[in-house]
C-alpha cells in the first residue's frame, strides 16, 4: 500500500479506551496511521491531551484524532464516550476496550477484598459497560469490531496475580459471550492476552531482576514483547482482514502459555 492509498479502516470511527499510555497508545497510533477517526479517552485528561498532540503529525488521509475525559466504570461516561467517537460518521466500527489496571497482588491468605473489587471493576465491569455502550452505536455502523484488553494471567495461573488473572479471565469469557450474541448484527468480538509487555506499566518487571529472568524462561521465543507487538494484533482484529474471526482469546506472548506463569511471589522476597 503506498503512502496515499486507502487502508482497510479509512475513515471508519475507532474508540480506544486507556488510550493515553502504553498498548492504548500504541494500538490508536496504528490506527490513525491507517487514516482511521480515533478517539482516545481515559481519566487523564493532561495525559490524553499530550497523547493527541503526539498523534496528530502522524494522522494518515481520511483520518483524525481525538480525546475525551471518561471513566470506564461510570456508565453515562463510557456512553458520552462512545457518542462522540461515532460524531464523525455517526457509528462506531472499532473498540478495543484497553482501560484496566491492577490493585491486588499477593497470596491468598493476605487478600483484601475491596482491592479485588477494584480490580474487577476497572477490568471486568468497565469492559462490560464499554461493550454495552458500543453496541447501538456498531448497529448503526451495520457491524464493528471490538477488541477486549485480556492477559496472559487470564488464560492460565500466574502465583499472587489471582486478583488480576481472575478479571482477566472474565473479559475472555465475556468477549466470547458477547461474540455469540452480537454476531447477527455483523459485530465481531475477540480479546487479546498479552504477555510482558515493555511498557510504562511494567517497566518494574522489565527493567531486570528475578521475575523478568522467569518470564524468559518459559517463553519459547525468549524476549520481552513490544507494544508494537500487541499493536499488530489489534490493527488486525479491528479491520476486514480478520471478518471471519469472532469469539477468539489470542494470546501475544512469545508462547508463554505454553509453559508455566509467571511467579509473582519472587517480587516479595
Amino acid at each position: 500500500m503506498s503512502p496515499t492509498s486507502p487502508s482497510s479502516i479509512t475513515g471508519k470511527t475507532a474508540l480506544v479506551t486507556g488510550g493515553g499510555s502504553g498498548i492504548g497508545f500504541g494500538a490508536a497510533t496504528r490506527m490513525v496511521e491507517d487514516g482511521a477517526h480515533v478517539t482516545i479517552c481515559g481519566r487523564n485528561e493532561e495525559r490524553l491531551i499530550a497523547a493527541v498532540e503526539t498523534l496528530t503529525p502522524l494522522v494518515g488521509p481520511g483520518g483524525s484524532i481525538r480525546h475525551i475525559a471518561a471513566d470506564i466504570t461510570v456508565d453515562e461516561q463510557i456512553a458520552a464516550a462512545v457518542a462522540f467517537a461515532a460524531e464523525p460518521t455517526g457509528g462506531l466500527a472499532i473498540l478495543f476496550a484497553n482501560a484496566g489496571g491492577s490493585m491486588h497482588m499477593g497470596p491468598f491468605a493476605e487478600a483484601d477484598a475491596d482491592a479485588l473489587r477494584a480490580t474487577v471493576d476497572v477490568n471486568l465491569v468497565g469492559t462490560m459497560l464499554s461493550i454495552k455502550c458500543a453496541v447501538p452505536a456498531m448497529r448503526a455502523n451495520g457491524g464493528g469490531s471490538i477488541i477486549g484488553m485480556s492477559s496472559g494471567a487470564g488464560a492460565f495461573p500466574h502465583r499472587f496475580l489471582w486478583a488480576y488473572g481472575a478479571s482477566k479471565a472474565g473479559i475472555d469469557m465475556l468477549c466470547k459471550s458477547a461474540a455469540d450474541e452480537l454476531g447477527v448484527d455483523g459485530i465481531r468480538v475477540n480479546s487479546v492476552q498479552p504477555g510482558i509487555v515493555d511498557d510504562e506499566l511494567m517497566e518494574f518487571i522489565t527493567a531486570g531482576g528475578a521475575l523478568l529472568d522467569n518470564y524468559i524462561a518459559n517463553m519459547p521465543i525468549a524476549r520481552v514483547g513490544t507494544v508494537e507487538d500487541i499493536a499488530e494484533a489489534v490493527r488486525f482484529l479491528a479491520g476486514p482482514e480478520s471478518s471471519w474471526i469472532t469469539g477468539v482469546n489470542l494470546p501475544i506472548d512469545g508462547g508463554h502459555h505454553l509453559r508455566a506463569g509467571a511467579n509473582y511471589e519472587l517480587l516479595f522476597g
